[in-house]
């Protein structure tokens, strides 16, 4: 894999192809758009698996925003990831360059579809200027329809996994046995090892991954709770791990006066590492959360409500630890996140 890097703004990761060089025919482009956010990029992962399952020989294209293409490593079947730096938008002498760069890529690549799973305004107009014979795309206002030749209106009520699996069915594709792989790479693991080891961690002992905060302080269950959690499974002799974001440090420092592992800050792809070592993952409605599920551990996650369309946890919606009816997620009681963790652990352990 190489990076072709547009000057400060728009690059472009490109994989190399398995085919045979001398081979003359000229693939099909399939163009993905999904800017923000971790959790919404993961949820298109489905529909990536299935677009690829419909078109095998086809290159799948996903533009993104820069700070998520990391993540787009994990996507086996994308071939190649246009990022868009959006703090050069909000620059005056950056911007125009950026805009004339990412036009210039789209109108280049010859897309023979555009599937845009955001939906704003601006990635309507985009796929409208990619100037690809087939625009899919999720609509939220009608005055977005004329951009695509086929805009289907957004129903909120669908997992958004789901939903945009919906888009593709209802456009003709044939969905088969749905999955949710996420290919970690091999260099973050290893990272995510070199991390235990440092730690003085044991990969083959059982682990719990907190993740306490969201990206919504009103989602967060309370901090002190999952100090008592993490106390109540070390004195049962499992080994803890607290992470979070790089702002999320200070808000730590509590669970690392108390002698816990503290993960705050690592690299994301390091961090997802951590998760694939670990057992059983705890933590609110946020992204990271949803990456552990499509990595294929065991999750609990602890949210508000789970109303029609809420992003639980992917194909389990078993996984979610509510409030009782007239509470708050502030009020879930301690002991209802521990049963929940056992199960989680025996549940695994009768797996193996």
């Amino acid at each position: 894999m190489f990076v072709l890097p547009w000057l400060d703004g728009i690059c472009v990761v490109v994989r190399p192809e398995a085919d045979c060089p001398d081979k003359m025919e000229t693939p099909e482009n399939i163009l993905v758009i999904r800017l923000k956010s971790i959790g919404d990029v993961l949820f298109t992962l489905p529909a990536v698996q299935a677009l690829h399952d419909n078109f095998p020989s086809a290159r799948i294209i996903f533009l993104t925003s820069r700070e998520n293409a990391p993540l787009l490593l994990g996507f086996r079947e994308v071939n190649d990831v246009i990022v868009l730096d959006r703090t050069a938008l909000r620059n005056p002498f950056r911007c125009v360059p950026e805009i004339f760069r990412l036009l210039r890529r789209l109108r280049s690549g010859k897309f023979s579809k555009v599937i845009d799973f955001q939906g704003y305004g601006e990635t309507a107009w985009l796929s409208w200027w990619s100037g690809a014979p087939e625009r899919w795309g999720s609509v939220y206002g009608p005055g977005r329809r004329w951009a695509y030749t086929r805009g289907l209106t957004r129903i909120d009520k669908m997992h958004p996994a789901e939903w945009n699996l919906s888009l593709l069915q209802q456009c003709g594709l044939q969905l088969g046995r749905v999955r949710n792989d996420y290919v970690l790479p091999a260099a973050a693991l290893t990272e995510a090892e070199h991390f235990f080891k440092g730690n003085n961690l044991d990969a083959s002992k059982t682990t719990l991954y907190l993740q306490p905060f969201t990206s919504s302080p009103p989602k967060n269950w309370p901090l002190e709770n999952f100090l008592a959690l993490a106390r109540f499974w070390r004195a049962r002799g499992l080994q803890i791990i607290f992470s979070g974001g790089p702002g999320d440090r200070p808000q730590l420092e509590p669970a690392q006066a108390d002698g816990f592992t503290v993960a705050a800050g690592v690299p994301r792809l390091t961090d997802a590492g951590l998760m694939k070592l670990s057992t059983v993952v705890v933590g609110g409605d946020t992204g990271f959360l949803h990456l552990a599920v499509a990595l294929g551990k065991r999750v609990v996650m602890i949210r508000d409500a789970m109303l029609p369309g809420s992003p639980h946890p992917y194909q389990h919606p078993d996984w979610v630890v509510t409030p009782a009816a007239g509470k708050t997620i502030q009020e879930i009681e301690i002991g209802a996140v521990i049963a929940a963790c056992a199960a989680a652990m025996e549940n695994i352990q009768r797996q193996a």
